[in-house]
């Protein structure tokens, strides 16, 4: 049987991960996977995290199995982080969370739930997204439409587009959203194109689905959140996937989580029921501790400011980074004009280099982008800065 197979494309992001690691060019640069860098080109482990961990491992007396749906505090912790504190979704009871192995799983989980219960139900991802997202719905066995979402005249958001492409979806459709630093694009909707966009879900009957993996990247934990805020003020019902990988920087530990928003608290109950039934028959319950960090450092009063600072800290070098990014391309004589990325946010960037010139600065630079012309920013350092925009300046 197994003869009958033949070789699967490589993942167009880890697969890229797989080829930088075997070029023994010394000078190699990764801009592809998403993955933040300090200064030193090193993914750190947070400070806070570290503390927190040591007082886990100190006071772990057990490695028995969590529950179905993940631990009570760190679902509590969650909805916090998204919501706010005191926010009456939460003391309603109309929302309720699931742990989940990294954002990715709660996409899996959201997609398992929606075609098992609304079979009919296709799922609306923006054109470009994560390259991922297509293919979780896909082998789920929905189907997936796209909608419009960046503008290569004004590299930025193409609303109007996007809103004509969403007033044809039928009611019952889901609407993929990014809540903040669109990946890959890294450009938001502003807060004013937020309520709009809420307004139209809302009056379409279409159910969002929030993929929030950068909260706190963007422009701040809380204002991050002001897209989901205008959604939930207008949309009975929603979901979002909630990752830690980034802002945690827990990208092994798989720590992430499903939020589901309902009309009433007992709607909340009876899919929660429905949500432990998926996860029973995909990964049984959630791994631990990554979960057990997030919840430490959220709960402590000393660690979560020292938490909100790293993150602040994490954010800071990003745009750092965008903008010697910009100036050092002037510098070097580039005609095109790159500006547009200083006003981009968060991890990723839509350069708008090629195919061609993208397979250009792997081959002659042993520099590493996505083929769409996605670029981690997170990977720039001041040290690479010369080298990379030096390169990029001889493709164009």
């Amino acid at each position: 049987m197994f003869e009958q197979l033949t070789m699967a494309p490589p993942d167009p992001i880890l697969g890229l991960t797989e080829a930088f690691k075997k070029d023994p060019n010394p000078h190699k640069i990764n801009l592809g996977v998403g993955v933040y860098k300090d200064e030193k080109g090193d993914t750190p482990i947070l400070k806070s995290v570290a503390q927190a961990r040591q007082r886990i491992l100190a006071g772990e007396t057990t490695k028995n199995y969590l529950a179905i749906d993940g631990s009570p505090e760190y679902s509590r912790a969650v909805q916090e982080l998204l919501f706010g504190p005191g926010h009456p979704l939460q003391s309603s009871g109309r929302a309720v969370a699931v742990q989940a192995p990294g954002g990715t799983g709660a996409l899996r989980v959201a997609a398992d739930f929606l075609h098992q219960h609304f079979p009919g139900a296709r799922v609306w991802i923006s054109e470009p997204t994560w390259a991922n997202h297509a293919q979780i719905f896909r082998l789920a066995g929905i189907q997936v439409q796209t909608y419009p979402y960046f503008d290569t005249h004004t590299n930025g958001l193409g609303l109007e587009a996007m809103c004509q492409a969403l007033d044809s979806a039928p009611a019952g459709d889901v609407v993929l959203l990014h809540g903040c630093c669109h990946n890959p694009t890294g450009v938001d909707p502003e807060p004013e194109q937020w309520r709009r966009l809420a307004e139209l879900v809302a009056a379409r009957r279409l159910l969002p689905l929030v993929d929030f993996a950068y909260q706190g990247l963007g422009r701040g934990l809380r204002e991050d959140a002001e897209g989901l805020l205008s959604l939930c003020a207008t949309a009975p019902e929603l979901l979002v996937a909630s990752s830690f990988s980034k802002n945690f920087g827990l990208y092994n530990e798989r720590a992430g989580a499903l939020t589901l928003v309902a009309p009433a608290a007992e709607a909340a109950l009876q899919a929660l029921s429905h949500l432990k039934i998926c996860i029973r028959a995909n990964y049984s319950n959630p791994p631990a501790h990554g979960a057990a960090i997030i919840t430490a450092v959220l709960q402590d009063t000393q660690l979560r400011r020292e938490w909100e600072g790293e993150v602040q800290a994490m954010r800071q070098r990003i745009a750092q980074m965008r903008s010697l990014f910009v100036e050092t391309l002037r510098q070097k004589g580039v005609k095109r004009d790159f500006s547009f990325i200083e006003r981009q946010r968060g991890m990723f960037s839509f350069s708008g280099l090629n195919k061609e010139q993208v397979e250009a600065l792997r081959q002659r630079h042993a520099i590493y982008i996505v083929g769409g012309g996605r670029i981690n920013v997170a990977g720039m350092t001041r040290q690479n800065m010369e080298a990379l925009c030096s390169a990029i300046a001889q493709v164009l």
